[in-house]
């Protein structure tokens, strides 16, 4: 992929950009086998069977990231949407080619509409002005959800004021927003949600399942490889059948959603309320029974379990920072006969199933969620003895 603004130095977020992608796609296999060697090893020595690697799921190498976080800079007459550079000045990269087309169209007539609107940037350096940040994410239909990140209700009054011509210019927003952030520090968003539209979800349709996306909840940046990552943990899961799974950090309930069947108990656990609300809904407008969705901490929801409520089959897609040392050493020590875990750091990864030697690394796939950056997603299957 060529990128302008990476070859001019304007943006070196994408540290592999122009690097051949099937060398990028090799790397990424090679590090995450690297990593996991020990483990395959084990493995081998225990069951004289080796770890099968499934070839890597590739993607896109451009137009592929369904959400962009963008910072709004520049001047209310100029505005910038983009990232902000060492001065901590607005760099506009509103034609960012990592984004999906609508997005890509979408951003130039969002920096418009903030100059229309008379929005006024905030400047970090002076700590003034009110919008920070504009957010969109589009659905696999082509929809939007536009977030205006602001320090303050004082401009809200001005985007209600001018939301019909937002919608007027970019009909395809069906959710639009403001979120307010009134602290100065490094995050994106605060924790009020103010939905402007009558719609106050995204709808996000992987094949056959229909997955309702609310403003501050956590889903998957690329939905081709999304696509393939649900289908192949399901596939792995019904290939040992459990009757009974959770999903730990289970997000808007992609994994349980995608894996339950009938007589199948699904429990999906994640500490984001929004996007519980979301997974309840998806399964309620699925129709699916024995499916539930609960907020709470996966550590300690696994802690307080009872031995006669400990399910078959355990899903976990953590943070970067892994499940950490109390929860491996939980499912090491429980009756859970199979783990299919999914992360974004393969480091972590490795520490993860360090702690579960009993959990023997069966399967593993490397899925290229990120191209042009050094990172990626791995799914695993473990399974006991």
């Amino acid at each position: 992929m060529q990128c302008d603004y990476f070859d001019r130095g304007v943006c070196r977020s994408c540290t592999l950009m122009g690097q051949p992608y099937a060398d990028q796609v090799l790397d990424k296999e090679l590090r995450t086998r690297e990593l996991l060697h020990d483990a395959s090893e084990a493995a081998f020595d225990a069951t004289g069977t080796a770890v099968e690697w499934l070839p890597a799921i590739t993607s896109p190498e451009s137009g592929y990231r369904n959400k962009a976080k963008m910072v709004v800079g520049g001047t209310v007459q100029r505005p910038t949407v983009g990232i902000l550079d060492h001065r901590q000045r607005g760099v506009d990269l509103r034609h960012c080619g990592i984004c999906t087309p609508g997005i890509r169209h979408a951003l130039p007539v969002l920096a418009g509409f903030i100059a229309d609107a008379g929005l006024i940037p905030y400047d970090v350096a002076a700590r003034r002005g009110e919008l920070k940040y504009v957010l969109v994410t589009e659905s696999p239909d082509g929809e939007l959800m536009v977030r205006f990140v602001l320090r303050s209700e004082g401009q809200l009054p001005r985007l209600r004021e001018h939301l019909g011509v937002l919608r007027a210019a970019l009909p395809n927003a069906v959710v639009v927003t403001a979120n307010l952030l009134p602290e100065h520090k490094a995050v994106t968003e605060g924790d009020r949600e103010i939905v402007l539209t009558e719609r106050e979800t995204l709808s996000m349709r992987l094949g056959d399942v229909t997955m309702h996306l609310r403003p501050q909840s956590f889903f998957q940046t690329n939905t081709h490889v999304a696509t393939e990552l649900y289908a192949q943990a399901s596939a792995w899961i019904d290939e040992v059948s459990p009757s009974s799974m959770w999903d730990l950090y289970c997000g808007v309930g992609g994994f349980a959603l995608h894996a339950a069947r009938p007589g199948r108990a699904v429990t999906g656990i994640e500490t984001s309320r929004e996007a519980i609300r979301s997974a309840k809904q998806s399964a309620r407008e699925a129709g699916l029974e024995g499916v539930r969705f609960a907020a709470d901490d996966a550590t300690e929801h696994a802690l307080r379990a009872r031995s006669e409520t400990v399910p078959e089959l355990v899903v976990v897609n953590p943070p970067r920072r892994g499940i950490g040392e109390t929860l491996s050493t939980w499912l090491e020590e429980s009756d859970v006969r199979h783990v299919v875990y999914s992360s974004c750091n393969p480091v972590t990864l490795a520490k993860d199933l360090a702690r579960m030697p009993s959990l023997r690394l069966r399967r593993a796939r490397v899925l290229d969620m990120f191209p042009q950056t050094g990172h990626l997603e791995a799914v695993t299957l473990l399974s006991r003895g």
